[in-house]
């Protein structure tokens, strides 16, 4: 996914040029107006409701896609990447240029002899799962995603965050194989070993966990399919009301403090979210649980670690052994009904993030649960009345991911334990800068806690970060590697966007960086020519030796923010809504079997 790109739209004979031109190579083209082009652009965010592209393209196979890198570059017209559309930060909403949906190439094809699951650029998760299903595989999964409706390629790209993450490693762990259109319009397959050039060796590293649309467009992925520990898994739902009552609320918040604190081993992996919902009078924490093991293991596992019977009792009965292909069609589509709802068109909000990246020592743990619980008495204090809701989700990660080193793949916070975020969500326009000014304050709290007072996860973005931290929060020491990578395979920036990996010399040049780091000019202009290696060093160093080499470039600590607020919202939304085809309200209701209006 990339970033949309700013800035005023192309002019309409250079517009209806491209159109012809697609229409000519009878490439799926849709302009403004036209009801294709209204449902790709829709978007449940207010936020993003005017970012409209100048057309819609729906390639059908990889020589469209590229004939429209290639024709886009040469007449210098931006493209914005789509796949699933999920991005926090919009980074799917194309504002100007061209808008390359992805959505025609949604093929999946389960080898069940070599265990390897390929899959077109524009598949999402339900597709991949359709293939268990219907072949009733069980004890075995695809290293995906929580939510059916995301995007593959964009989930792989930014490392990915399985519900079974914890027991086989990041969804980039198990990557084979990417085949990508590159800017001069090349397909380029890069594997995860026996590559024929060293360049595509670490272009393969920098996909698994770069996020996209830094490289090219990512049409085609191959997967190793995991072996789960039996037929069945464990999955369950529960949310959590505590009483006002204060005993019974020090309770809970000492019990969830144990919960954030324990060694779960790496076969169980349970979420939770705190819960702000304007319309209740408390807060509330959703779990989620996903076992790679029998319900007898899980329930001593539970028993053995949370003491509090007000959690531990209700997560034992409301947790389920099932077949692993049932799990995927049933249970995963209904434990992430609310995320899956936000995103569609229909039920349409005001939404914005922040991301972090904590470990889970006991002094942090209690000094991050007091702050979101003094956050949500606040929010609630702040916005009496109103429709709203402040949710903080706990993502578990850890167990196998954190077994590789942390310059592995380019993904690179492998020693956390969770990966949070806060979403604020309301209905009212007005309210948009008093929102703003809430996350701004409540996540400058948070931050310090977040690994090295900066981290933050690619694939929950925000948006909000500062030009020149937002590399550091995003891929740490790896962001070194991966502007060099940057400078061989898209030297002339065509693929850009305001949080992509820049080239070597943008980072140096930035000024606001210079100051941070209290360069003079000279010494400035010194680490710049001396921190561009060559190219045959380059290819010769592994990439742990180069970020150590780096390490003149130490980051200062700062929270990295952008104070400044982004226009208030001026409107309220246009006709796409009344233009679009929306999916039905029991969308639900048959796991992804009923997700027809969405292409499974």
């Amino acid at each position: 996914m990339s970033q949309p790109i700013t800035g005023p739209s192309l002019s309409m004979d250079k517009v209806n040029d491209i159109i012809q031109f697609f229409k000519d190579e009878e490439i799926p083209v849709y302009a403004v107006g036209e009801s294709q082009y209204e449902r790709s652009v829709a978007t449940a965010n207010f936020l993003y409701r005017f970012e409209r592209p100048d057309c819609v393209v729906q390639p059908k196979r990889i020589s469209q896609v590229q004939t429209i890198v290639r024709e886009a570059k040469e007449r210098k017209i931006p493209i914005t990447i789509k796949n699933g559309g999920h991005s926090y930060a919009g980074a799917s909403t194309a504002a100007t240029g061209i808008s390359l949906d992805l959505c025609k190439m949604n093929n999946v094809k389960l080898d069940t002899d070599s265990k390897i699951m390929t899959l077109q650029g524009g598949a999402l998760w339900g597709h991949a799962y359709k293939e268990f299903v219907n072949k009733k595989l069980n004890q075995y999964v695809v290293n995906g995603g929580r939510c059916p409706t995301v995007g593959v390629s964009g989930f792989l790209l930014g490392g990915g965050l399985s519900p079974f993450t914890r027991s086989f490693g990041m969804g980039c762990d198990t990557l084979k194989e990417i085949t990508i259109v590159t800017a001069d319009g090349a397909k380029v397959t890069v594997k995860e070993s026996g590559n024929d050039d060293p360049k595509k060796d670490l272009l393969f590293w920098a996909l698994c966990g770069a996020g996209g649309g830094n490289f090219g467009v990512v049409v085609e992925m191959k997967l190793q399919v995991q072996k789960l520990r039996c037929d069945n898994v464990v999955a369950g739902r529960y949310t959590w009301w505590p009483q006002k009552d204060p005993c019974k609320m020090e309770s809970f918040m000492e019990t969830m403090r144990n919960f954030y604190t324990t060694a779960w081993p790496k076969q169980l992996t349970i979420d939770s979210s705190w819960l702000c919902d304007l319309s209740q009078s408390n807060i509330g924490v959703r779990f989620l649980v996903y076992h790679n093991g029998d319900k007898a293991e899980f329930e001593k596992l539970i028993k053995e670690n949370i003491t509090d019977e007000d959690l531990s009792k209700p997560l034992i009965k409301r947790s389920l052994e099932e077949p692993s292909s049932l799990f995927l069609h049933e249970t995963l589509v209904a434990q992430w009904s609310e995320e899956t709802e936000k995103s569609f068109p229909q039920n349409p909000s005001y939404m914005i993030y922040s991301s972090f990246v904590f470990k889970n020592n006991a002094d942090d743990v209690k000094a991050i649960t007091d702050i979101i619980r003094e956050n949500m008495t606040q929010f609630r204090e702040k916005f009496p009345g109103e429709r709203g809701l402040l949710q903080v989700t706990w993502i578990h990660a850890g167990g196998e991911a954190a077994s590789k080193d942390s310059s592995a793949t380019a993904y690179h916070w492998r020693d956390c334990v969770y990966h949070t975020y806060i979403m604020v969500q309301w209905y009212e326009k007005f309210l948009e800068q008093d929102m703003w000014n809430f996350l701004d304050r409540f996540k400058g709290e948070l931050r310090r806690y977040s690994i090295n007072g900066q981290a933050a996860f690619i694939n929950f973005p925000d948006g909000r970060l500062a030009p020149d931290i937002h590399e550091r929060a995003y891929y740490g020491e790896n962001r070194h590697a991966l502007q060099q990578i940057k400078n061989v395979w898209d030297e002339g920036d065509f693929f850009h966007w305001d949080q992509g990996v820049r080239r070597p010399a943008e980072e140096l040049k930035t000024e606001t960086t210079a100051l941070r780091l209290g360069l003079e000019d000279s010494l400035f202009t010194e680490s710049l020519e001396s921190n561009i290696v060559s190219e045959k060093d380059f290819y010769a160093s592994r990439i742990s030796s180069f970020n150590m080499a780096m390490s003149n470039l130490e980051d200062v600590p700062d929270n990295g923010y952008r104070w400044d607020k982004p226009p208030l919202a001026n409107q309220l939304a246009s006709r796409q809504w009344e233009t679009v085809t929306l999916p039905s309200e029991k969308i639900f209701d048959r796991g992804i079997y009923n997700l027809n209006d969405l292409g499974f």
